[in-house]
């Protein structure tokens, strides 16, 4: 049923939408969409529409804004505990901080929600196939009277269109600079601030060495509060079908707490970040990063507002400028750069899987059981998603799906695993990170080459391999690395594809001179434990 006031406590109140961040023809777009629409006509948010981009647009001020707890939604997938928290928690401060303007349904289906609504609501386009394909169906029905154009990201996905249809051919890179002309973000003039586009080889930074954390400022924390108490205790009742461990929250879920985190990464963190964004140290799960992923996703936080908060830091001489490049790379390069992917690859991108990988998910993965591993990088980063459902980019790319790469798990599953299991995992996000980056299932249409390594480059970037039972430069034998094995196994496995690859060409060549390669294959043919 609608629940209009939930009489409990909270802290922060949601600010306007960013200075810019709706580009002038954006807006137009929007206009033009609701052109003949009720101006009051409610406005539906989606779990991940919840920021003033979207509630607090000029041509939404005036409209109720709705809110839809479906609990079939909540049971149709098996979610990390904490994702759920975090997404309804969102839901309800919003719901809350909006006061009589705004109305949470908690229905069973979204259909239940706009019948309890009872007239055509507008909508953002939402973030992923399957909902775009049912909010068409809802359109076509009268009950969303018009669908506009997403707001939560800097280029609208009509520029991304253009841009791409115009390429014959396109990289990130060329993207990220295309980004920063548009947006003018670290440029002087028509050139880059400091005369270099990207500074990502000063950012490889190894763990350092006799430290078991990075030592910077600890990140900003929320404070969970009687939503936070209320959500939890209706997640005990619900009794969901969930993974993971539950806990404090740890993550912003609304506006204010996003840029409260934005603030004291940027004051307290950034310096650190670019020189050891790719390093790992079990000892300090969060280093120098920014924690900004779930708001990101949530639509709580702008990325223009992150990366002009890092440029300016630049600006005033608080962070170098590979820390503040890093950092906006990630937000405004290869994050847009994904989003945009997404929609431009298609919604059979997912099924695609080139290297004919099917191994099934193993049940220690799927059920985050770091105790069933003995590898120390696997079970650390297995015990960090159990509990927190986070953890940074080089532990998934380069332990998790390093290691689902070498073993051939089932890239789709994978995918899915991803999205469920991470509490800033959505539909979107997932398959060019998984299926593409991660997996190199789209047979090189993301990225130029697996990304495949062995147990040398978790020795060299992590801090892993000095407290683990396996040696990273054993290759067979008791103590053998399953990752330095299983590097071997893999481009064994490819060698054929890998050989015609002049980036990965070499390592066959090597795979060929190993004096101990048939032992190996052997060995790892019959690995069932790691």
């Amino acid at each position: 049923m609608a629940n209009r006031r939930h009489g409990e406590q909270c802290r922060t109140c949601a600010p306007g939408p960013p200075s810019g961040a709706v580009p002038e023809a954006l807006g137009t777009r929007i206009d033009e969409a609701l052109d003949g629409v009720d101006p009051a006509a409610p406005l539906w948010c989606f779990a991940d529409q919840l920021g003033p981009a979207i509630h607090g647009l000029a041509q939404h001020t005036e409209r109720e804004v709705v809110l839809v707890e479906s609990s079939r939604a909540l049971r149709r997938r098996r979610y990390h505990r904490q994702k759920l928290h975090l997404v309804l928690s969102a839901m309800r401060h919003l719901d809350y901080e909006l006061g009589d303007r705004a109305t949470l349904h908690r229905t069973a289906t979204y259909r239940e929600a706009l019948a309890e609504v009872g007239r055509p609501v507008v909508v953002h386009e939402p973030t992923s196939w399957a909902a775009a394909r049912f909010v068409a169906d809802l359109h076509e029905q009268g009950l969303v009277a018009a669908v506009l154009p997403t707001t939560t990201f800097a280029l609208p996905r009509a520029d991304f269109a253009d841009w791409a249809g115009a390429a014959s051919r396109f990289t990130m890179e060329t993207f990220y600079r295309a980004q920063r002309r548009r947006f003018d973000v670290l440029m002087d003039g028509d050139q880059p601030v400091g005369g270099t586009w990207n500074l990502d080889r000063s950012n490889r930074e190894r763990p350092p060495k006799g430290r078991r954390t990075l030592g910077v400022p600890e990140p900003w924390w929320p404070q969970e509060d009687d939503i936070d108490r209320r959500v939890r205790s209706d997640l005990d009742a619900m009794d969901l079908p969930t993974v993971g461990g539950d806990g404090p929250r740890r993550f912003a879920v609304t506006s204010g707490e996003a840029r409260a985190a934005l603030r004291r990464f940027v004051d307290h963190r950034l310096e650190q970040f670019g020189p050891y964004e790719d390093a790992v140290m079990a000892g300090d799960p969060t280093m120098a990063h920014s924690l900004l992923s779930v708001p990101f996703n949530l639509g709580l936080l702008h990325p223009l507002e992150a990366v002009r908060a890092a440029e300016h830091a630049y600006r005033d001489g608080t962070a170098s400028l590979r820390s503040v490049e890093g950092f906006v790379r990630q937000i405004l390069g290869w994050r847009e750069y994904i989003w945009h992917l997404y929609w431009h690859f298609g919604p059979d991108y997912e099924a695609h899987n080139e290297l004919g990988a099917d191994t099934p998910l193993p049940d220690w993965w799927t059920g985050l059981d770091a105790d069933a591993v003995r590898a120390a990088c696997l079970s650390h980063t297995l015990s960090g998603v159990h509990e927190t459902g986070w953890v940074h980019h080089i532990p998934r790319l380069m332990i998790l799906g390093n290691h689902a790469l070498q073993r051939g798990y089932h890239p789709r599953q994978l995918s899915e695993w991803f999205a469920t299991s991470f509490v800033d995992g959505f539909a979107w996000v997932m398959p060019p990170n998984v299926i593409g980056m991660s997996q190199h299932a789209d047979g090189g249409r993301l990225a130029t080459k697996p990304y495949a390594a062995g147990g040398a480059y978790l020795d060299r970037m992590t801090d892993h391999c000095r407290e683990c039972v396996f040696d990273p430069s054993v290759r067979v034998g008791e103590n053998a690395c399953p990752f330095t094995a299983g590097y071997w196994q893999f481009v064994h496995r490819h060698r054929e594809l890998l050989s015609a690859n002049h980036r990965t060409g070499r390592a066959v060549a090597q795979m060929h001179k190993l004096p101990d390669l048939d032992a190996l294959l052997e060995q790892e043919a019959h690995r069932d434990r790691f």
